[in-house]
């Protein structure tokens, strides 16, 4: 009965978002106040049943009820709870649900924290949110229903949940990287309300933004979590593999970076409106694209979902749907969409210009490096592959002058600026650069290539002119300790933006040019010696999980001689799907990871190893870390605070 409520209470907040879509912008036409109002009820009200009907399905997996079909085939008795639990979202049915749960939980954070803003503004954005709603909604229940029971036959036991699947990483990195990918839904509903009302002005921008910034800090760190997650969890000691659907999530991320940045010129000079909409209107819909990608069997991946061909028939008439409808509502409205302001070559619009063209350079890239196999397959021309080297090779390119740009854009002035005043402050960050580079590689790199070289020169180079704009903007009137602490919190999080774009630079030049890997045939007592550690194999452990089994190879680290840690990892067989998964041992450093895999167990005995030393891979995590904490800096500006908005506009 459970499974039938679940469903129903569903079919409820279907209803209520397709209410939601129509009735408030009849109130609109009609000029009905009470029907305007109603937007933010029925948004509620739809939040409700979608979290009812949610929390129905997580129930049921924590009691095992194996009669509803995708538990029993996503979850096992001998799983624990916290597994059963993040199974819900494990698959393809249960992550639909939890993607309109995240769409119904952010459009009840705009009704909510809105309350002051113009009430036909909101309503027409609830609408828009409640019609991107309302078809995935239909999605999940006329294809991907996660309710259908197996009866009148169900198993006594459910099939288990993908071992790989079974990790922390699950637990937090699907969530995580959906908020983003939904989030971005809100910024497509500021974009298209205010195309509908054809308003586009600095208070648009000044709205949209937090809830964009927000979008953009969930998926950079659910990007993150899930480049770590690839690291430890696959066995392959490696971070990014240019997978189409890492490239999915990607995307977007790209079109956000390129978005936050274009809205915060729109709030304060008023100038690239029509970019701005373009930008809001591509990342949603390369969100979309990155769901097509994943769920509609065209992928074959280790992340994809689904290989039903009708569901991503409904996806790809939705998405041609979204982007044509919103690109059809651009052309129409676009002689509204005019900027105010003038700025001349050198100053930091032009700046900010030129570094969202090579956003979209690199966009274009990925994109094209994407889809263009898949194209060349469908049409028949037979089967071609884009890998790494391609997409190194590009973004190679691209990386150089965007970095040196973005060093720049901070010392260059609004509206003009003057090339002898930046002399000065490019010089000392210039000098700064070079000293930190080349000491760098001098204590850590083992030898010189200049590639290295390049990457890690741009990564000073940025922390350089970063850490020199603010030494400026500090001491310009105030001494350097008192200077800092007026500065805003837009301020500040574009620093610390730029220095974990930077760190991740620095981080990913490391690990790509210097990391050391060795696939060895170790016996118990062997050992193998490189980078000045040497990793002595001890023992194999036999050890038994609550649903699985594992042999655990034990290994000691010393260094010159001195020990350092030792080391556990794991051969595990479930026991359920019989499938052999490599749970690798990891000693981190803030300089160095030291990396074992334990592969197969050979005739005579011995087993083959692989040992990684990765320089500076941590660095590659902790800075979009960085950049996302100066996203939630930036989100509590007290400029963003509803009041302050209010007062503004009046």
């Amino acid at each position: 009965m459970l499974a039938e409520i679940g469903q129903f209470t569903l079919v409820i907040a279907c209803m209520l978002a397709l209410l939601q879509t129509v009735y408030p912008l009849y109130g609109i036409y009609a000029r009905e106040q009470r029907a305007i109002e109603s937007a933010k009820v029925l948004t509620i009200l739809q939040f409700f049943f979608v979290s009812l009907s949610l929390i129905i399905l997580s129930y049921l997996f924590l009691v095992n009820d194996f009669t509803v079909g995708y538990i029993a085939t996503n979850s096992n008795s001998a799983l624990p709870w916290y597994y059963r639990l993040s199974a819900v979202w494990g698959a393809h049915e249960g992550s639909l649900l939890l993607w309109v749960f995240l769409l119904s939980l952010w459009s009840t954070a705009v009704a909510i924290l809105s309350k002051r803003l113009p009430v036909e503004s909101i309503a027409r954005v609830l609408a828009v949110l409640g019609l991107l709603s309302l078809g995935f909604y239909l999605f999940v229940l006329l294809t991907s229903n996660p309710f259908l029971r197996t009866l009148p036959y169900f198993p006594v036991d459910g099939r288990d949940l993908n071992p790989l699947l079974q990790d922390i990483g699950l637990i937090l990195h699907p969530p995580m990287l959906y908020m983003g990918y939904v989030g971005f839904s809100v910024a497509f509903a500021f974009a298209i309300a205010a195309l509908m009302e054809g308003r586009l002005d600095s208070a648009w921008a000044k709205w949209s933004r937090p809830w964009t910034m927000a979008a953009w800090v969930f998926l950079t760190v659910g990007i993150a979590l899930g480049s770590w997650w690839a690291y430890y969890e696959l066995g392959w000691g490696g971070w990014w593999f240019w997978d189409p659907v890492e490239n999915a999530s990607f995307m977007p991320w790209i079109a956000g970076t390129a978005l936050i940045h274009s809205l915060a010129v729109s709030e304060k000079r008023g100038v690239f409106k029509s970019w701005t909409v373009l930008l809001a209107i591509s990342a949603f819909s390369l969100s979309l694209l990155g769901t097509f990608l994943v769920r509609s069997g065209i992928l074959v991946s280790v992340h994809a979902f689904a290989s039903d061909p009708a569901r991503g028939l409904f996806i790809l008439a939705f998405l041609i749907l979204v982007i044509g409808g919103s690109l059809l509502l651009y052309a129409v409205q676009a002689s509204k969409v005019k900027s105010r302001g003038r700025f001349q070559l050198l100053s930091r619009e032009t700046m900010l210009l030129t570094n969202n063209i090579l956003l979209i350079a690199a966009l274009i890239v990925v994109l094209l490096g994407t889809l263009l196999p898949l194209v060349h397959k469908e049409i028949g021309l037979g089967s071609i592959s884009i890998g790494e080297p391609f997409f190194n090779s590009m973004f190679t390119i691209l990386v150089v002058p965007f970095a040196l740009f973005l060093g720049v854009a901070p010392l260059v002035r609004w509206k003009r600026q003057s090339i002898n005043e930046l002399f000065k402050p490019l010089l000392h960050s210039l000098l700064i650069t070079v000293v930190l580079t080349l000491v760098f590689l001098y204590s850590f790199a083992s030898h010189f290539t200049w590639l290295a070289l390049m990457g890690v020169f741009l990564g000073f180079w940025v922390l350089s002119a970063t850490c020199y704009e603010l030494y400026l903007r500090a001491t310009h009137r105030f001494s350097l300790f008192k200077g800092l602490t007026k500065l805003g919190n837009s301020h500040w999080a574009m620093s610390i933006g730029h220095a974990g774009f930077a760190v991740m630079i620095i981080g990913i030049t490391m690990t790509q040019n210097y990391d050391i890997e060795r696939d060895v045939k170790l016996a118990v007592g062997d050992s193998i010696a490189f980078e000045h550690y040497d990793f002595h194999f001890d023992s194999i452990q036999n050890m038994d999980g609550q649903n699985y089994t594992s042999n655990a190879g034990v290994f000691t680290i010393k260094k010159d001689g001195k020990y350092v840690t030792t080391m556990k990892s794991e051969k595990r067989i479930y026991t359920v799907q019989r499938m052999p998964m490599t749970e690798a041992a990891i000693d981190a450093g803030f300089t160095r990871d030291l990396y074992i895999a334990m592969g197969e167990v050979l005739p005579d005995g011995a087993w083959a190893v692989r040992i990684y030393y990765k320089p500076f891979i941590r660095w590659i995590w902790f800075g979009p870390l960085m950049m996302g904490f100066a996203g939630i800096i930036m989100m509590m500006d007290r400029r963003y605070r509803v009041k302050k908005l209010v007062k503004e506009e009046a």
